[in-house]
């Protein structure tokens, strides 16, 4: 028995100092070596403040702001706290589900009620959460639908929102991953710096 425990007792703490100590600090150092920024979280300051980040998402509902897409986040009892970190996940809702069908048509109403000039179709990720719910992005085309509302609220010509949208607007990681996407975060605090020209 003693020539069995002897030798598992050793690997059991040998592979423990391996892969719960050495493995996590090296992979650590690494990464905040080469990836300085996303070590750290990618995080966005403002006058010196953490804001938030560029991987998190944001809740934005004012008319003068851009909106993200919708969350489905929940706090530790399941009430709904968009954008939790801690709490990361869809709402797992299939297309066939009255309550998706519902949510949609709630979104798809407040959009049209915050500007009911813009008459054209309502992007599918301005009323759809995503599988995370932590989207930080938006597809260009629900940036563009909201230009005029933002603008309108704003005061601010159409053309210069639209350029700043252009702007930025990120295109596929690489050229080839991924589509053409909005940081909303980015895009709020740019219009901030614009409107206080």
């Amino acid at each position: 028995m003693n020539l069995q425990l002897r030798p598992a007792l050793v690997s059991f703490i040998a592979l423990s100092v391996i892969t719960g100590l050495a493995y996590p600090l090296v992979i650590t150092g690494l990464s905040k070596a080469i990836f300085r920024k996303q070590a750290a979280g990618s995080l966005i300051k403002a006058d010196g403040k953490v804001i938030g980040s560029e991987l998190i998402g944001q809740s934005f509902t004012a008319p003068k702001d851009f909106w993200s897409r919708p969350s489905a986040t929940v706090d530790a009892n399941g009430k709904p706290l968009p954008y939790n970190g801690a709490n990361s996940g869809g709402s797992n809702l299939a297309p066939s589900n009255p309550d998706l069908k519902k949510a949609v048509e709630e979104r798809i109403a407040a959009l049209r009620a915050a500007d009911p000039d813009t008459t054209g179709p309502v992007p599918v990720d301005l009323v759809t959460t995503s599988a995370s719910g932590l989207d930080p992005h938006i597809s260009p085309a629900a940036a563009a639908y909201q230009v005029h509302r933002v603008a309108k609220a704003r005061g601010l010509d159409e053309a210069k929102v639209r350029d700043l949208v252009a702007a930025h607007t990120q295109g596929p990681q690489w050229g080839v991953l991924g589509d053409a996407r909005v940081n909303v975060l980015k895009l709020n605090l740019a219009l901030e710096a614009l409107s206080s020209k």
